[in-house]
């Protein structure tokens, strides 16, 4: 079978894109060609099977502009049309995340029912949880055009229940529920044992200090960095050798530059920017606690591989984190302290 998957980005730092390149690397297992559409991508074309291609479109380099295209990219008639076009050939698209749902529904419509659309749902977060009124308002037109564009869809597939009770509410559309694969080869019981060397070297990098939390991610609002960061505070008054590990690309310099006064303020925070995905299981190894105060999670692949290698987890108990966290606390949505005392009761342990 010939597949299309369509997502805006194929990034490394990603974690959708980490989920478009898991199906990827299934579908070529099981015999399927497979072309990435993309915008813009990051990934060797080495790391990826014989049978998987990767066509990057290209688009602004400006954060602000990336923005503003990606909400307006159906203005771009002449690169929907080229997308459009080049789906004649395949059997299915499978598209992740609005704006590659415009090709997608387009080619749906255009092809009839010999080309299967697939809607791979990875969930938007809730526009209330970002700060600024742009960005809110941002988010209320990203998710209206989501809903516009996946409504002909044939099959949609959510990677968590609780996505799949989202889309079924705001769509009316049934989903298949596939959890996110973990790489059980790299994060698991061993992990620690196996990668000493360089736990060890992240340790010294760092000069971390014993009890060491741990969180990986994006710094985004709706992450509740800036939460984290206030309940670190309150441990640092229990525990001052404390250290917490930010693990994350920065993606809003605003937020960014708060979080940044409230680590100087607090003291024992490192903020290490992106890490490439084959030394996570390091930083893994170096902590004691994985900690999450995100307001919002369609999965959360960071909590799966910290239980995985044997780590608890202190979490709010939001999205879907009540199927995913099995070794930790889930606590409160937003209760700071809570949280704080919960993570102090899970060093105990």
């Amino acid at each position: 079978m010939k597949v299309a998957i369509l997502t805006p980005t194929f990034s490394r730092f990603s974690g959708p894109d980490r989920v478009a390149l898991n199906e990827a690397v299934e579908m070529a297992a099981e015999g399927d060609k497979v072309t990435i559409i993309t915008f813009r991508t990051d990934f060797d074309a080495r790391q990826l099977p014989k049978n998987v291609t990767v066509e990057a479109l290209g688009m602004p380099k400006s954060g602000l502009l990336e923005r503003i295209y990606r909400l307006f990219f159906f203005a771009d008639v002449a690169k929907v049309n080229r997308i459009v076009n080049s789906l004649k050939d395949y059997d299915e698209v499978v598209s992740f995340l609005y704006p590659m749902t415009i090709p997608a529904k387009i080619a749906r419509q255009r092809y009839g029912s010999r080309l299967r659309y697939v809607y791979y749902d990875v969930g938007v977060a809730y526009p209330q949880l970002f700060e600024r009124p742009t960005e809110k308002a941002y988010m209320k037109i990203f998710a209206a055009f989501t809903k516009m564009t996946i409504r002909n869809a044939d099959a949609a597939i959510s990677i968590s229940n609780f996505l799949s009770g989202e889309l079924k509410r705001e769509t009316g559309l049934q989903s298949e529920v596939k959890y996110v694969k973990i790489d059980t080869q790299r994060f698991n019981k061993g992990t620690a044992a196996r990668y000493r060397k360089e736990t060890a070297a992240v340790a010294k990098k760092y000069g971390l200090k014993k009890p060491v939390l741990l969180y990986v991610g994006r710094i985004s609002p709706h992450k509740g960095v800036h939460l984290l960061l206030r309940a670190f505070k309150l441990i640092k008054e229990k525990i001052p050798a404390a250290t917490l590990v930010v693990v994350g690309k920065h993606t809003f310099q605003k937020y960014s530059r708060q979080l940044q006064k409230m680590a100087a303020d607090t003291g024992g925070v490192v903020f290490t920017g992106f890490v490439p995905d084959e030394e996570l299981p390091a930083y893994y190894g170096s902590c004691d606690v994985y900690v999450t105060a995100s307001l919002w999670e369609g999965f959360d692949i960071p909590v799966c591989e910290s239980n995985a290698v044997g780590k608890p987890a202190v979490a709010f108990n939001v999205g879907s984190h009540p199927e995913v966290l099995k070794k930790g606390m889930l606590v409160e949505a937003g209760n700071v302290k809570e949280f704080a005392d919960a993570v102090m009761k899970t060093l105990k342990q």
